[in-house]
């Protein structure tokens, strides 16, 4: 019985050849031949034998060299070589053994020296050590830094804030710890690298605008609504966010938030807003450019800043709804994985919020001597001043270029190292040129504080115009 089933389906099967397309056995018959192929093909070839004698393989061994592990660097490069620094650079300081007055540091309310927070620094000293040597979620969560976090959210006006122990991840990790593969973030080309970095880890589609142009930001915003209409399932998914700085580290300038609040609605995108420079100088009481410009906090989903400015700490901090803060503390990876803020600097920045809100007059002050500095800048031959005339810390930057960057930023330097001379301590701004997505233009970047001194700010104006206008011309 078996036998007679077999030869039916041999039957069949042959019955099944004779009836089927020709391009049918052709493709079954090539499959069948790459089948054989693959089975009797050797999987790599072996290489030739060398002839080489074993000295001749010696010499070439030696001759070989590896490629450099980075690429070369000159000795002469700014990175190596360092300006020293004796002392607290508050007001004054020594910078190589010479008292100047400082024009670098972004010590804009004059905070870093002051006794009441050395002393609160170091009673917190005394009682709790050095640092945490754990982080948050690893016995590295301290009483003070409890604290800090409610007084950073009852200052800011929001339900909670979230501490991270370096200013510059702050950001770089609050972006990364909701935007993710897939998600579409819009950002202004002239964003600080910490921002790029946290763009760079979230691995999201980027889509740059140009600086503070929101006809821009909207034609973009358009597009990708129109691309969204074609596939509404995926862009139920796809989240959508827009990343900003208040005054711009690189520029100087304000983010027009009231039209970017607008937008944010129009197309339904979400904002978050890098608050380094602005928090603490800008609005009556230093809450920052919400503040300033009279919008409802609840409008920004996010709000970042580090605690290296103003407040003269270290360290930085995220503020907003507590779900959303709440999100970070899972997610944000230099929360989760490094040693927490050392309290000494949690109680400091703490004393430094005591002082910001006792004296609410020190903001209009700042505002003051930054305009009273721009004005006097302002005619400078072959400089030009760039930044809101009310930024603490804004930049000059050569109003024709050399045509070369390299010999733009010689131009420049030889300006701060004969202000210097002349006791007049600036800085040019630093860049990762290789790394950043939009290179600003070379610059001196002016910090301006409130302990410097209207004669102090006059003198410093007419020091940089008689240099420049010596190398320049």
């Amino acid at each position: 019985m078996a036998t007679a089933t077999e030869q039916w389906v041999l039957v069949e099967m042959v019955q099944a050849l004779y009836e089927a397309p020709a391009y049918h056995l052709i493709l079954e018959g090539i499959l069948i031949l790459w089948i054989i192929r693959l089975l009797f093909s050797k999987t790599y070839k072996l290489q030739e034998r060398s002839d080489l004698t074993v000295k001749e393989r010696e010499e070439l061994i030696e001759e070989w060299q590896p490629e450099p592990l980075v690429p070369p660097i000159s000795k002469d490069h700014p990175a190596l070589n360092y300006n020293i620094v004796s002392g607290p650079p508050s007001h004054n300081i020594v910078v190589n053994g010479k008292e100047c007055i400082n024009f670098a540091s972004f010590n804009f309310l004059g905070l870093l020296d002051n006794p009441r927070i050395k002393a609160a620094a170091l009673a917190s000293l005394k009682k709790y050590g050095v640092g945490a040597c754990g982080p948050r979620g690893f016995y590295g969560t301290f009483d003070v830094h409890l604290d800090l976090e409610d007084r950073l959210a009852k200052f800011m006006k929001t339900e909670e804030a979230i501490l991270y122990s370096y200013g510059f991840a702050t950001i770089a990790s609050a972006i990364p710890a909701y935007s993710k593969r897939g998600d579409i973030v819009f950002v202004d080309k002239a964003a600080c690298f910490a921002i790029q970095k946290g763009l760079q880890a979230s691995r999201s589609d980027i889509k740059l605008f140009k600086h503070n142009d929101m006809a821009d930001l909207e034609r973009l915003l358009k597009e990708q609504e129109i691309e969204d209409q074609k596939n509404p399932r995926k862009a139920r998914v796809t989240r959508r966010f827009i990343v900003v700085e208040g005054l711009y580290m690189n520029t100087g300038a304000i983010c027009p938030l009231p039209e970017l609040v607008k937008l944010k609605y129009k197309y339904k995108a979400r904002i978050f807003l890098e608050e380094s420079l602005s928090f603490g100088v800008l609005g009556e009481h230093g809450r920052g450019v919400t503040e300033h410009y009279g919008i409802n906090i609840d409008d920004i989903d996010l709000i970042s800043a580090n605690m290296e400015n103003s407040l003269a700490s270290v360290g930085g901090f995220c503020c907003g709804r507590s779900f959303v803060i709440d999100h970070q503390r899972l997610s944000g990876q230099g929360y989760c994985f490094s040693a927490s803020l050392p309290p000494l600097l949690a109680a400091a920045a703490i004393e430094a919020l005591n002082i910001m809100e006792e004296n609410p007059g020190i903001f209009a002050l700042l505002k003051e001597k930054c305009e009273q500095i721009h004005k006097a800048l302002q005619g400078i031959s072959g400089l030009k001043v760039v930044g809101e005339s009310f930024s603490p810390a804004f930049h000059l930057q050569l109003e024709n270029s050399t045509g070369s960057r390299e010999d733009d930023v010689k131009l420049l330097q030889e300006i701060v190292n004969q202000c210097m001379n002349r006791s007049v301590a600036l800085t040019q701004a630093r860049y990762l040129e290789r790394e950043e997505k939009w290179l600003p233009p070379p610059s001196i970047r002016v910090v301006v504080t409130v302990e410097q001194t209207e004669e102090e700010l006059e003198e410093a104006a007419a020091t940089i115009k008689e240099v420049a206008q010596a190398i320049l011309l």
